[in-house]
């Protein structure tokens, strides 16, 4: 590793390294085609250099410790180290490669190592301890009291107050932890990239529709096939198969490919890592003091313990399991009555599902599509934010991104004060990870009484456009789209003093509450007047359609609530586990999954081996979150819908308590604040159907 750094060093010495300087770049955004791979690893070694440095300063400080010279210092230090993170881990996900990757796996162990060396100074810890255990006599402002909490509580969680024996294991498990995270999600994009079903007979893709084998004809011939269809493990390619093809053989094979990824015992199976990843866990978790590693997690969560998590998802899936049932059994008969004697499977679901719903509420979700104009359900989301909060969205070609794909947009207050930059990715590609999510370049935060503004990144996977036609999407795809742009607006509208509380820096449980929010808008009339045009006539879409939609809203919902609770029990077990052994994931899997009653008609919404959200994203003991934060979304749209889908007044209200605070203030309080009382879970079941 010390020869590569030293022969990257030597190569930027041709040039100045852009991580070094300011960006002479239109409002600070990273200059993209400046920054070479070589600049990465220098950054990263400096960047530490220059935090240690400053922690050094805080220790050696004669000073009498308080908050300013503590932790305020601590807190703004590492600037080159926070810009070269930022740009390197969000194009690590959306545009990475095999130089990215093996810089990754040289960079991870240098991090790790080097938080551990920030909690587990002695010195440091001192200094901030001495502070914590004067708070009550500081008169220290609500943001100031939460980061001190949060700081002192980083040091004890981090290892702090152990003996140097334990702090030695503690680091070895946090390095070991640090690189399967990252092989995890590596093996998993290597399995979704080499996964390629080719058809040339087009009897076999009877029943998909025209656009969709459009698009499978474009991928074989980019591909360099003629005469063929090309179908991959990316969503937009796999869901219409499993909607809409007749040839029940052709849906359980791209089925199967689907849920065995990182489970093929070949060089791209999770299974070992995601076993050692969750006995590692529990080893840490052990060591700080806890029973398991969702202990650990919950603690800093609005759930507090697992098992008001478990009785939770319990309570709900005693709700969804019934209705699973039931919708398995229309389906059965529909199976029957088109003279078909088989069983339904888990690769028919999605397909007779389909059938049903015509039958029931006479809408085929095709119909939708020719109004869903990705352009214009975009431009949708940006004028509900104008009549909400006033915000403006103007593209901006002229700015760097970092793909050509980017759509760029310079973000404003009604009056035309700036916010931040917002930066929109939106199709696939084999440089970039599945699924959809947001991130920032920088956050927002105060340097003086400067505001620093914020730079986030909003990512999707959604079906592309072809020579014939613009992107159609989804009415899931147009769902996520408002989900991901919550998220983004929490990003932009964030007002805290400090970096580490700002915009999405809150509990796990509570940052889906301002995405999950945003897609309760997508479906009202009202909206949909706003973007859903046909993409040839520019027709508005009909109203009956519209109703459709409306009585068609809770349809399916056994099996969507089915799927998505039995993953999240099986993140709570893997996560409850109180002794450290690596056992045989698919046994345990099956296990869980038994134990939660899914039927067998239904899997797993993320198996294990694929289950990124908990071994590579983050969310571990924390996939609950999405469901306890459509509680809190559920219960917070009532407040639209009682006083108007538009009303500004709310609006300013969810802004000033929600989008505004961060992580300043205990999430509660913040939902308290703009609801006027805490969340009714009732909504939640009305909105599903559950009751």
């Amino acid at each position: 590793m010390t020869l590569i750094a030293c022969s990257e060093t030597k190569k930027s010495k041709e040039r100045e390294n852009p991580f070094f300087t300011e960006y002479e770049t239109p409002f600070g955004i990273p200059p993209f085609n400046e920054i070479k791979h070589e600049d990465y690893l220098p950054a990263f070694i400096r960047g530490i250099e220059e935090q240690i440095f400053e922690i050094n300063a805080i220790v050696s400080n004669t000073q009498i410790p308080d908050f300013e010279n503590v932790i305020e210092d601590f807190e703004r230090s590492g600037n080159i180290l926070m810009k070269v993170s930022s740009v390197f881990y969000n194009l690590n996900a959306s545009l990475t490669n095999d130089t990215m990757q093996e810089l990754a796996r040289q960079i991870s162990p240098l991090l790790s190592k080097h938080s551990d060396d920030i909690t587990l100074n002695p010195g440091l810890f001192k200094k901030v301890e001495e502070i914590y255990l004067q708070r009550e006599h500081l008169q220290l402002s609500p943001e100031q009291s939460m980061l001190l909490d949060k700081t002192y509580k980083r040091f004890i969680r981090g290892g702090a107050m152990l003996d140097s024996v334990q702090q030695d294991k503690l680091r070895k498990i946090n390095e070991e932890l640090s690189l399967l995270s990252l092989h995890f999600g590596e093996n998993l994009l290597a399995e979704t990239n080499k996964y390629k079903l080719i058809i040339t007979d087009i009897a076999d893709l009877d029943g998909i529709p025209e656009a969709f084998l459009m698009s499978a004809a474009e991928a074989a011939t980019n591909a360099g096939l003629s005469s063929s269809w090309m179908f991959t493990l990316q969503n937009p390619s796999i869901i219409p198969v499993l909607q809409y093809a007749k040839n029940r053989n052709l849906r359980e094979q791209i089925f199967k490919a689907n849920i065995s990824k990182g489970d093929n015992n070949d060089e791209n199976d999770n299974k070992k890592i995601l076993s050692r990843t969750a006995a590692l866990r529990v080893e840490r978790a052990k060591l700080l003091g806890y029973e398991n590693h969702a202990a650990f997690v919950l603690e800093q969560n609005m759930a507090k313990d697992a098992e008001t998590v478990i009785n939770f998802l319990n309570d709900l899936i005693s709700d969804a399991m019934p209705m699973a049932k039931k919708e398995a059994e229309l389906l059965q008969e529909m199976i029957y009555r088109s003279g078909e004697n088989f069983k339904l499977q888990p690769w028919d679901w999605w397909y007779f599902a389909e059938i049903l719903r015509k039958e029931k509420y006479d809408l085929d979700e095709n119909q939708l599509r020719p109004y869903f104009k990705l352009e214009n359900v975009r431009d949708g989301v940006f004028a509900l934010a104008g009549k909400l909060w006033g915000l403006k969205f103007i593209e901006r070609s002229d700015l760097p991104k970092y793909h050509p794909d980017v759509m760029v947009y310079e973000v404003t207050e009604e009056d035309g004060n700036f916010i931040g930059i917002m930066m929109m990715d939106f199709y696939p590609r084999e440089s970039k990870r599945g699924g959809a999510w947001m991130s920032s370049f920088r956050k927002q935060y105060y340097v003086d009484s400067q505001r620093i503004s914020p730079i986030v990144t909003t990512n999707f996977n959604f079906t592309a456009p072809s020579a014939d036609q613009p992107a159609l999407l989804s009415w899931e795809e147009v769902e996520t789209l408002f989900h991901e742009f919550g998220h983004a607006l929490h990003g932009l509208l964030s007002d805290t003093k400090y970096n580490s509380l700002s915009g999405t820096s809150v509990p796990r449980d509570f940052v889906e509450l301002p995405s999950q929010i945003m897609e309760n808008w997508a479906s009202e009339p009202d909206v949909l007047a706003l973007y859903a045009f046909h993409y040839q006539t520019a027709e508005l879409i009909p109203q009956d359609l519209v109703q459709k939609m409306i009585n068609s809203g809770t349809f399916n919902q056994g099996f969507a609530m089915a799927e998505f609770l039995s993953a999240a029990l099986l993140d709570m077990d893997w996560h409850t586990l109180t002794v450290p052994k690596e056992l045989d994931v698919d046994a345990f899997e099956a296990e869980s999954v038994k134990k939660s009653g899914l039927i067998d008609e239904i899997v797993l919404r993320y198996r294990s081996t694929y289950f990124s959200h908990i071994f590579s994203g983050g969310y571990s003991s924390g996939y609950y979150s999405y469901v306890w934060s459509e509680v809190l979304d559920a219960d917070a749209f009532e407040a639209f819908k009682e006083n108007g889908l538009f009303d500004k007044n709310t609006a300013s209200l969810f802004r000033k308590h929600i989008l505004e605070k961060g992580g300043t203030i205990d999430p509660m309080q913040l939902y308290v604040g703009f609801r006027g009382k805490e969340p009714d879970r009732s909504a939640l079941l009305r909105k599903r159907g559950l009751r």
